[in-house]
């Protein structure tokens, strides 16, 4: 007699897992100006130095639609890493408190189920605090970072700082969430780093500001002669502390290339439709039958006059 085997815990889960069969389906939020610009930071990176290597790193997650994007830019030699709690538990009761509130369905799985539609090999994952990073990655190693972990102003600070110890000179790092009215912990700890620790902002949009502990002068002239030739975007200077800062509205943003999902589309199935019904066969002139015409050749004609109706 057969047995049938019991499946391994997680593994009818595993099954349901989604598989993302183009970037839109990845929930998130990575809006198409954020898009545009994270294209363009790491193609500028690239062109103007074809030959540097630089790792790049994502501190929160979610389910990865950013990452998904940002590992299209990796080169060879570099390395991507990517550090949340997930299914992790958070190190402090206002931590855990906000995971509750924000993030309940995140899980690691859904993050990988997901990064590996796009990509043949996952990320370095780091499942831990992002105060764990500095001791994951590399001093002076990033080219790019891009901070969208908690919202809580002592954990933002902390995000700040490995950003600035982690990222080489001229690196750019990303901050999401930086003028959100439900995230004023963000804004404190990243306009306070543009007033205490020499972040020198590049450009904002909505959503995310791009900054550098470098010169960023180069980069901001690039991006504004780039931005001169987009008629999707509409951009402004304005001086803050003491140096221009773009500002982008990305409303009408038109999407760079996404990255292509290693899976097909279902096939759409038309729906069955009923044969339509055949038209109604047109009254016949309808012969007598046959007892009606014996009757009249057998019967005498003094009976067929009286089985006549009178009028």
């Amino acid at each position: 007699m057969s047995q049938t085997s019991t499946p391994a815990p997680g593994e009818i889960a595993e099954e349901a897992l989604p598989r993302p069969t183009r970037f839109a389906d990845v929930k998130g939020w990575f809006w198409p100006v954020d898009q545009l610009l994270f294209d363009w930071f790491l193609s500028y990176q690239r062109d103007t130095d074809p030959d540097g290597r630089g790792d790049l790193l994502e501190l929160g997650a979610y389910l990865g639609k950013s990452a998904i994007f940002t590992a299209d830019y990796l080169r060879e030699g570099e390395a991507f890493t990517v550090c949340d709690l997930w299914d992790s538990p958070a190190p402090d009761d206002s931590n855990s408190a906000e995971m509750d509130r924000s993030y309940s369905t995140l899980t690691r799985r859904g993050f990988e189920a997901n990064y590996l539609s796009f990509h043949d090999e996952l990320p370095t994952m780091v499942q831990a605090p992002t105060s764990v990073i500095t001791s994951r990655v590399s001093a002076g190693s990033c080219r790019f970072v891009h901070v969208d972990a908690s919202h809580l102003y002592e954990h933002v600070h902390g995000d700040i700082e490995a950003a600035k110890d982690l990222l080489q000179p001229e690196g750019i790092v990303s901050f999401d969430d930086f003028r959100a009215e439900h995230c004023p912990g963000v804004s404190a700890a990243v306009w306070g780093a543009v007033a205490t620790s020499a972040l020198k902002p590049i450009v904002i949009t909505g959503t995310k500001l791009y900054g550098t502990w470098g010169d960023p002068a180069p980069t901001r002239e690039a991006l504004l002669t780039w931005l001169e030739s987009r008629k999707d975007l509409w951009h402004g200077v304005e001086e803050v502390a003491g140096l221009p800062l773009i500002r982008i509205k990305g409303n009408k943003a038109e999407a760079p290339a996404h990255p292509k999902s290693r899976h097909k589309p279902e096939p759409v199935r038309e729906p069955v439709r009923p044969a339509p019904a055949s038209p109604a066969a047109p009254a016949r002139n309808r012969r007598p039958s046959r007892t009606r015409r014996l009757a009249k050749d057998l019967l005498p004609p003094i009976l067929t006059r009286a089985l006549r109706p009178r009028r």
